[in-house]
């Protein structure tokens, strides 16, 4: 017989109590990652779905918040004059900016649009003047949501007097621009239509998201059996031995 099983279980109240609390915790996380798994799945099948539909006509209630993604097509007039800069941007690689500009539309109500990603050297409108687009414009792209989507306790603080924005605060960024009538609930992200001149450049919008539930679940439903053969390992022991164990045989 191996010496695994000689050995004998012995269940102890506080081993064992603790070991089931931090059992339970273990495998309620896990299950609740997969909850969040289907969730995420079917969350991001509906965006893509929606986001592949063909463009309407921007609604006169925004307030419906399975509108992000919807595919729009406004018309009106850049206010190229008014247009805001978003920093800190990545496109293949290279650090930039998104150009907001307010769009006119031809109902009277302002919008604010991503234009999309410039480097530095083109934050100037001087510096991209062909894209500086006059007249009456046809615009496509998604609507999206502003506001900070992290943590409020790391979310970093725009500056709205050098016109610089970390994050979409639609409300200072419409009043920085002196906009009468403005849209503060969405704005809109142009999509990858060529731009005369070449920038902005369009479509920064990722459709790509992150699901890592699934790992997340493995890896606590692992904890939890790591957990429980630890505590089967020290619960066991081996046979205590006798007090003649040692003693020579005649």
């Amino acid at each position: 017989m191996s010496a695994f099983k000689r050995r004998h279980f012995r269940l102890r109240f506080w081993p064992t109590a603790i070991t089931l609390v931090a059992l339970l915790v273990l495998i309620g996380m896990g299950s609740w990652q997969v909850a969040r798994l289907e969730w995420k799945t079917a969350l991001i099948a509906q965006i893509q779905a929606r986001s592949g539909a063909a463009p309407l006509d921007l609604p006169s209630d925004l307030s419906d918040p399975a509108l992000e993604y919807t595919p729009v097509r406004l018309q009106g007039r850049f206010l190229h004059d008014q247009e805001l800069y978003t920093s800190a941007r990545i496109h293949k690689g290279k650090a930039g900016l998104h150009i907001v500009t307010p769009l006119r539309l031809d109902d009277g109500r302002a919008v604010l649009v991503n234009r999309g990603w410039v480097p530095a050297t083109k934050k100037d409108p001087a510096a991209r003047p062909a894209g500086q687009v006059q007249g009456r414009v046809a615009v496509e792209g998604l609507i999206r949501r502003g506001g900070w989507g992290g943590s409020p306790m790391f979310r970093p603080a725009n500056q709205p007097d050098d016109n610089l924005w970390l994050w979409m605060d639609l409300p200072a960024m419409a009043a920085r621009a002196g906009l009468e009538r403005a849209e503060i609930q969405v704005y809109v992200a142009a999509g990858p239509v060529p731009i005369p001149g070449g920038y902005p450049i369009g479509g920064q919008t990722r459709l790509n998201f992150a699901n890592n539930h699934l790992q997340y679940a493995i890896t606590w439903y692992a904890l939890a059996a790591i957990l429980l053969a630890i505590y089967l390992l020290h619960q066991s022991r081996p046979p205590e031995k006798g007090p003649d164990h040692d003693s020579p045989r005649p």
